[in-house]
């Protein structure tokens, strides 16, 4: 049974989204992911938003560009929090999906992430599932530890080579 599910409106939206759904699938987090549009399939998607919670899924991640609509019509259709990842646009770069997804109107919010900002979507629905999951907790914590250790050793093998500019003490 999914926890999460993963939804974009086209399949050129895979590369971003992938990099949610590989986050979850690293700390073992069942997910679904989906190909669906707001707009071209209309009575299909009403109804996949509607019987999220009847599946047990607990959050929604939504990745859309352009008038980016998929994020805000699926809070709107369900209780569940709902992730919103604005893409990249040829045409304006990924702002007018972003403007599209946190302009949502008072009552149906929409957590959004970066532009093509999947990892962290990621994260932030692992954080959220985390909060009534100790395991789900553990793993979020020893990843943070992890990206900790990674800076700190880039910055010993900078000191090492005798970079010359701002050390401690």
């Amino acid at each position: 049974m999914p926890l999460v599910s993963v939804v974009m409106g086209s399949d050129s939206d895979l590369p971003v989204m992938s990099k949610a759904a590989g986050l979850l699938e690293s700390f073992g987090i069942d997910y679904e992911i989906r190909i669906l549009s707001a707009h071209r399939q209309t009575e299909q998607f009403f109804s996949y938003a509607k019987g999220l919670e009847e599946r047990g899924v607990k959050v929604v991640i939504a990745g859309a560009g352009m008038a980016a609509h998929l994020p805000g019509m699926c809070a709107a259709l369900t209780s569940l929090p709902v992730i919103g990842v604005p893409m990249h646009t040829s045409s304006l770069g990924g702002r007018d999906s972003l403007y599209s997804i946190v302009q949502m109107p008072p009552g149906i919010p929409v957590a959004t992430v970066a532009i093509d900002g999947g990892l962290n979507a990621g994260l932030l629905a692992a954080k959220i599932l985390a909060t009534a999951d100790e395991t789900i907790a553990e793993k979020l914590k020893a990843y943070q530890k992890n990206m900790a250790d990674t800076v700190s050793a880039k910055d010993k093998r900078l000191q090492e080579k005798g970079y010359k500019g701002y050390s401690e003490g």
